[in-house]
Parts: C-alpha cells; structure tokens; sequence
C-alpha cells in the first residue's frame, strides 16, 4: 500500500516536488488506506445487512440507523431526522476548513428480489432489491469518512469530514430537499461515488429529470351488462400513453420517456374506475425538459377529456443534471487509476462466468484491469447529485462491483451484490473516496480552481430546483396508490 501512495503522489506533482514532501505524509496515507482494510469485515457486515433489509426510499429506517450508529460509534457527531426527513442524517467531524462532504445512499428497488446466486431466484421474505448497490454506496462512503476522521482526529490533516446520509434517491429526490435545507452550504468540495460493472471517472453530466403519476377516477360498471354506464380510468391511461408515445417524434433526441402503470384495475368483467400510471421524463437540460413536462400533461390531460375521467396530477420531484467539475475530476480519476486493484478469485470467475450467460452484451473480465475516462460525455441515468453539483463542487466515480457487462436495475446487479464481486469494487470505492478526500485537504489550491470553475459554468445562472414551491418529500411514493 505505501508504494501506491508514493507512486500516486510522484506522478501527480512530479518527482522533483515530491522529494519535497515529509515521508510522514506518505506514512500517513498508507494508514488511511490500512485503516480501511482492517475495518473489511466490519464494512462488509454493514453492506450485507442494507441489502438483506432492501428498503425503499423514505423507508430505510434499519439501513439509515445502520450506517448512522456505525459513525456515532467511531466518533461521529451525528444529526438525524435533517431536511425534515427521518431517514436524512448527517455525521460530523471536526471544525475547521476545509469541508469535504461525502455522500451515502441506502435505499433498493421495487421488483428485483434475488438471492446471491447466478441464476434468477427471488427471496421469499421481500420484493425488493439492490439493483443499484446502494448497499455498497452507503458502506464505502461511511468507511471512507471513517479513515478520513482518523487522520484528522491524529492531526495529520487539518479540516472536516461530513458524511450525508441520502434516501430514497431511486425516484424520491432525497437529495434535493437536502439541499433546499441549505446542508451542503459549508461544504468545500462533495463527493460521491457507484457500483457499476465498470470502472471509470472523469468530468461527465447526466439528464435532468421530473416524475409525475397521472392518476385517473371513473366510473364502475359491468363491462358486458352496462358498458355504456361505465368510465373507464384504465382507458384513460391507455390514451395518455399513446399520447406520449406520440409524442416521442416531436422532441429533441436526448428525451427520454418512460412509464409504468401501477393501477389498472382488478377485473375484466368491471369497468376500472381508479387507474395510475407513473412516469419519468428526462432531458440533459433542465431548461428544455420543463417544457417537456407540461406537453405530457397535456397527453394525461387529453386522456381524461376524452374518457369523462378525473384527473389528478401528482408531481414526484425533479432533479438537475450534474454540474461536472474537471478540477476535482482529475484527482478522483487519478486515484482511481491508481489503486485500481480488482481480480476475482477462482470461486469469483465461475460465479461471473455462469452470470455472463444471463446477459445479452458480457464484457470481458479483463475490462476489470481498466479504468474509463467519461470526461466530456452525458450520461444517460439521473441521480439526484446533479442538484448537490449546482451548489457545491462535487465529482464522483464507478467501481467495478458486478459482473462485467450487467446493466445496472437488473436481477443480475442483486446477485453480485451479495458476493465477493461486490466486497472488492466497495473497498476499492472505500480507498479512493478516501485518498481524494486527502489529496483535497493537503492541495487547497485544487479546492479554489473547483470553485472558480464551479462559478464558470454557473455563469449567468442560479440553482434552481425543478421542485414545486413548498414541495414536501413523497414519503409514500414507493407504496401502493390509493383507490
């Protein structure tokens, strides 16, 4: 580990500014890296837990007191219940500038239940999964903030260490209130990272996105007996969806619109009268996806006009795109390249190569050796980070943590996530966090040049959330709607 440190710190300021630097630093960062290792199981246990639990957004009571009670524990002063949010938490440690935020997730996906194993297998005891990793974010970021508290606790590095607790960022915007809560105010420089079948860094951008369920009340009737007495809801979703498929052609490329219908009735033989459909519309640009929005409600509302249906719009959220930041990009990039370690062991490669069979594009299991440079590029996920983006400098990484080639919401992402696969890309996750975190304290000129290109790329403009005016969190966006 300390010759990792020392070649990561020659090539990043050269080998004759490195001469200069005391040994102690390189000593100090290998502690770090140590201290990680040593906690593995400890990580390891806190990750398997999350994803036994699989909780959904706004509902991950066990996982957040989980990861909270683990940072109270080292030393942590924590704050629970922030931004009005019972799963929300911040822990804190230190006083002095600079502020490094690190941020967590925890919450799983509806419908992705699975068992550890290779083949498609769903729990008995839940519908849920970690088909995103949460499981892994949440425990890597709390390791990292951990070792990071050490050094600033031994007085290594002076500054503070923050570590956000984020729910439901599957579709319920946690973040986002978070911000509007002004928690990320003192905050120098934020980071993040997530599991993916790849590794790879850079200055890249996601899609904005905005979510709303349309749900639609008519009238009960026999279908066979009295249709002409019925109004179906269900026709009404029927409508709004072909509406929107309509829609697709006359929209800029980069759109994204999808659904799901959550309610469409219980019987052939009764005519539907409460219907819902759920939908995500997306757009790289938060200023052109606005007036996307209102176009599909015009697809819900012409539904409704024409079925003699009720209508009730019940807006999810928005969240922003990412705001990059090269200056903070280069550092992670650099680290993550460097300590880049992954191999799967025997018992590993058989478990990927029977995963591998399952997936319509398998990579090679060399690509784990790799590190992608997504500078530049547009990702075609949301995450509700892109709000944390716009008012703090923030940069973030993947980590190799399922079989090469699975797509991320997936059976498949469950699994590993249960395995060793998934152990090795979060400690790797854990080390890198942590070593970009270091790097930022002990070179304040990084944090300024992140600043300024911050403010660059803000220009004119001011954050703004796509959130409506006292907008509160959807508590109970992941339960069942009520007829």
């Amino acid at each position: 580990m300390t010759l990792n440190i020392v070649n990561k710190t020659v090539r990043a300021i050269g080998l004759a500014a490195a001469l200069l630097v005391p040994s102690t630093c390189f000593a100090q960062q290998a502690a770090m890296i140590e201290s990680i290792a040593q906690r593995g199981d400890e990580t390891w246990e806190a990750a398997q837990k999350i994803w036994a639990w699989a909780e959904p957004g706004y509902q991950e009571s066990k996982s957040s007191a989980l990861l909270s009670g683990l940072l109270e524990k080292h030393g942590f002063s924590v704050e629970r219940g922030v931004a009005d949010i019972p799963t929300a938490f911040i822990a804190t440690y230190g006083s002095e500038p600079p502020v490094i935020g690190i941020l967590g997730e925890f919450d799983a996906l509806p419908g992705l239940s699975q068992q550890p194993v290779p083949y498609r297998e769903p729990r008995d005891e839940t519908t849920y999964g970690h088909a995103c990793g949460h499981h892994l974010f949440g425990a890597a970021s709390a390791s990292a903030a951990i070792a990071v508290m050490e050094q600033i606790r031994s007085g290594a590095v002076k500054g503070t260490v923050c570590y956000y607790g984020c729910p439901a960022e599957e579709g319920g915007s946690g973040k986002v209130f978070m911000v509007r809560a002004g928690l990320f105010k003192r905050c120098h420089a934020v980071l993040h990272w997530h599991p993916s079948s790849h590794n790879s860094a850079g200055d890249r951008t996601t899609l904005a996105r905005m979510a709303v369920k349309f749900r639609f009340r008519g009238r009960a009737a026999h279908a066979a007996g009295a249709p002409e007495q019925g109004r179906s809801a269900l026709d009404a979703v029927e409508l709004t969806n072909f509406a929107a498929q309509l829609l697709r052609e006359h929209t800029p490329e980069t759109t994204r619109i999808h659904h799901v219908i959550t309610a469409g009735g219980d019987a052939p033989n009764v005519v539907p009268e409460f219907s819902e459909v759920y939908y995500y519309i997306r757009h790289p640009d938060s200023q052109v996806l606005r007036p996307l929005y209102d176009r599909l409600i015009l697809c819900a509302r012409a539904g409704a006009l024409a079925t003699q249906t009720k209508l009730d719009i019940n807006f999810e959220g928005g969240i922003l795109n990412i705001l990059p930041n090269n200056a903070l990009a280069q550092v992670a990039t650099a680290n993550l390249k460097e300590l880049n370690d992954l191999e799967y062991s025997a018992e590993e490669i058989e478990f990927a190569l029977k995963i591998q069979e399952t997936l319509s594009k398998p990579k090679s299991l060399d690509s784990l050796k790799k590190v992608v440079d997504r500078s530049g590029t547009i990702g075609k996920g949301s995450t509700d980070v892109g709000d944390v983006s716009w008012v703090v400098p923030t940069t973030g990484f993947t980590t190799s943590c399922w079989v090469p080639g699975t797509p991320g919401h997936s059976w498949q992402a469950v699994a590993a996530g249960g395995t060793g696969i998934a152990r090795k890309g979060m400690n790797l996750a854990a080390r890198v966090l942590a070593s970009t975190a270091w790097d930022l304290y002990s070179q304040p000129n990084v944090l300024e040049e992140a600043r300024k290109e911050l403010d660059r790329r803000l220009t004119s403009r001011k954050y703004e959330s796509l959130m409506q005016p006292g907008q509160k969190p959807a508590f109970d966006y992941r339960r069942p709607p009520k007829k």
